[in-house]
């Protein structure tokens, strides 16, 4: 072979290293679809869940829902076909479209079901019915016959089967709900037993009365409350930057100030009662009185011994572990500052708490409603207890409700984990973008275009991953709950810790998937590859991660307590007025709730932004060193940062110099041996 050629074919691989490294951990403008067949499986699943709610719309479940279906199988508002096996089927209902309960308070709490027969009526009685003539004249009168129908309206009265074939009585006024043309009684007394059950901790009716009345009455306050919830929030996501620092240093302190005085109490509390002790024994005779001081006061003092020695090692460790990453607490504000500028140049950060919720919620919707199809389809059964007909899928049908199940999370998760893909792309931007004024127009929007153009697949299966940890742990979870009771000790703890383990497995695959996205938006490239260069950077700075992840965390969580006690703190001001003080418990459970939810999302944005930002300056760390050609694309605020670990490393360096120069002239001085002066 030509050694010209093998030279020039060298050098091109040569190059094109070069170039690839030159060109990694950027934001690459040419980029390529990633995890591609992932991408397929999920469309493949996706048109799975769009054909279930096919099926349930063509063998008849979402008509059912929707329009109301007897006790007997037959469809409100349409002619229906006679079922085999089952009396009073095929009747015509064009006339009859809405669904009456003759006991509409008969409720089945553990199977939340209503257990009463349900007809086709074509009106919902408007007024109380007190008296079985009452119901003939509604029936001759308006055309509905409100009792079975074998039974003729004229004969109501004096027909034994009334009792068992008509409405209970009295029978309450009811008017139809909106879409599901149900007759529903318009007080709602009668579902007291069903709001006992579920609100257990009210003894008195009329303490929930006061409670539901103080909600109602203050419904302005707790809409305006929540709407300062959410200014609150975003309002803290910009200046959080400005008082970082401060509350950074002051939480440091409070723990070793705490730390510091707990440790000295147990000790004081330890001195105090070696030199003095305490009377506290019970009145017995004189010898026996004691023994029992003796052998109580040995058991306290030891206990306070090893109170004290524990807290002294916790204090020690605490304080050494301040000492050593003093350093990377400054870091943590540094980037703290830093996402608060990114937010200031990315303004549409803020609203993707808003977008992720809205997609969620109509997911949810969707959801449920194909579930509650799922419950009206299948073939029709006669159940033998109540002889009513109810629909239920059999056969390899019913595996469609777990196949549903699993797209809940699936899906779920897969919305998420979009968030985190758009803001890690839009952060990896901004940090890798020099002049910021060169910024895209909207680098959320571009950072989305990119997700749905590239990366769905990548998204798609670190999803699936957190699926496959979360699915085995909600159904321990249900089987725990199932079993409550029944179960002994060691099975119940058993149980425990492995939810216990899932739930920390699927929360460190979070935060893993989590920079995986980010070295996506910076790589391109597939999901295992950027798990694998995330994990390996991630594991070359666990002191900052470790660092970042328990103060960054903690002081978030405080600002989350911050928004909630504030708002807490306004709901009181403007509640004054009201002097029956029980009405203020639930408005002001609502409103916390609602705060510490709304500042939980806004702020779990924030910390996204913070890791983002971590991972890209390892990464920038990592690769240049801030000579020509290798210029750092880190903020200011980092780039002191980093300056000042690097002057503190040349004043240790110069230490340890001359610490060795120190030593090495001490070797060199040694005294002359006795003898050998000259005479």
């Amino acid at each position: 072979m030509d050694p010209k050629r093998l030279s020039s074919s060298s050098q091109q691989q040569v190059m094109l290293r070069k170039k690839r490294t030159k060109r990694e951990w950027r934001p690459l403008e040419d980029r390529s679809c990633t995890d591609l067949p992932w991408f397929l499986l999920f469309t493949v699943f996706c048109v799975g869940m769009g054909s279930i709610c096919g099926f349930t719309i063509v063998t008849g479940g979402a008509a059912r829902l929707v329009f109301g279906y007897d006790s007997y199988g037959n469809t409100c508002g349409q002619r229906n076909e006679p079922i085999e096996g089952v009396r009073l089927t095929g009747l015509d209902h064009t006339d009859r479209k809405f669904v009456f309960f003759l006991d509409p308070c008969n409720i089945d709490i553990v199977q939340r079901k209503i257990k009463s027969v349900a007809l086709c009526v074509s009106l919902c009685p408007a007024k109380e019915l007190k008296t079985y003539e009452d119901l003939k004249r509604f029936a001759m009168v308006n055309g509905s016959e409100l009792c079975s129908y074998e039974l003729a309206a004229h004969k109501y009265p004096g027909l034994p089967e009334r009792i068992d074939k008509c409405p209970k009585l009295p029978v309450p006024p009811s008017k139809p709900l909106p879409v599901f043309n149900r007759c529903t009684p318009v007080d709602v007394s009668c579902y007291a037993k069903f709001a006992e059950a579920v609100v257990t901790f009210v003894g008195d009716s009329s303490v929930l009365h006061r409670l539901i009345a103080g909600v109602a009455a203050s419904k302005e306050i707790i809409i305006g409350l929540c709407v300062l919830a959410l200014a609150l929030s975003m309002i803290l996501m910009v200046i959080i930057r400005y008082i970082s620092a401060v509350l950074v240093w002051i939480l440091t302190s409070l723990v070793v100030l705490g730390s510091l005085a707990g440790t000295g109490v147990l000790w004081w509390l330890y001195i105090d009662h070696r030199l003095y002790g305490n009377d506290t024994s019970p009145k017995l005779p004189k010898e026996a009185k004691e023994e029992m001081k003796a052998e109580l006061s040995a058991d306290s003092g030891q206990a306070l011994l090893v109170y004290a020695v524990s807290a002294s090692v916790f204090t020690i460790i605490l304080l050494l572990l301040m000492l050593f990453m003093r350093k990377r607490v400054a870091l943590t504000i540094a980037l703290f500052h830093v996402a608060g500028k990114v937010f200031i140049h990315l303004p549409l950060l803020t609203l993707q708490p808003f977008v992720t919720f809205l997609a969620l919620l109509l997911f949810w919707i969707y959801w449920i409603l194909v579930l509650l199809f799922l419950g009206t389809s299948g073939n029709p059964e006669q159940n033998e207890e109540t002889g009513l007909t109810e629909f239920r899928l059999t056969g390899p049908l019913q595996y469609l409700t777990w196949y549903h199940a699993v797209g809940l999370v699936w899906i779920s998760e897969f919305i998420l984990a979009c968030q985190q893909m758009t803001v890690a792309g839009a952060v990896v931007t901004y940090y890798f973008t020099r002049d910021k004024n060169r910024l895209p127009v909207t680098p959320i929007l571009s950072s989305v275009l990119r997700l749905v153009r590239y990366h769905l697949g990548t998204v798609a299966k670190g999803s699936f991953i957190i699926t496959l940890v979360k699915i085995p742990r909600l159904i321990l979870m249900y089987i725990h709950n199932q079993l409550k009771g029944r179960e002994n000790v060691c099975a119940r703890l058993l149980l425990k810790m492995c939810i216990c383990c899932l739930w920390c497995l699927e929360k460190c695959l979070n935060y893993l998937n989590q920079n995986a996205y980010a070295a996506t938006a910076i790589n391109s490239t597939s999901f295992c590859t950027s798990a694998r260069d995330a994990f390996v950077i991630l594991v070359e700075n666990a002191l900052r991660v470790a660092t970042i992840n328990a103060i960054g965390d903690f002081v978030l969580f405080l600002a989350k307590i911050l928004i909630m006690t504030s708002t807490a703190f306004a709901g009181v001001l403007l509640l004054n007025y009201q002097r029956d003080y029980t009405e203020w418990l639930l408005p002001l459970i609502i409103v916390c709730l609602f705060s510490f939810l709304v500042a939980h999302c806004f702020l779990s944005i924030f910390e996204i932004v913070v890791d983002v930002l971590f991972l890209c300056f390892a990464i920038d760390t990592k690769y240049n060193d801030g000579t020509p050609g290798k210029e750092f694309f880190m903020d200011k605020a980092l780039m002191e940062f980093v300056e000042s670990s690097r002057r503190l490393g040349r004043a240790a360096e110069r230490g340890r110099s001359r610490v060795k120069e120190a030593v090495s002239e001490g070797a060199e001085m040694k005294p002359m041996a006795p003898g050998t002066s000259s005479a």
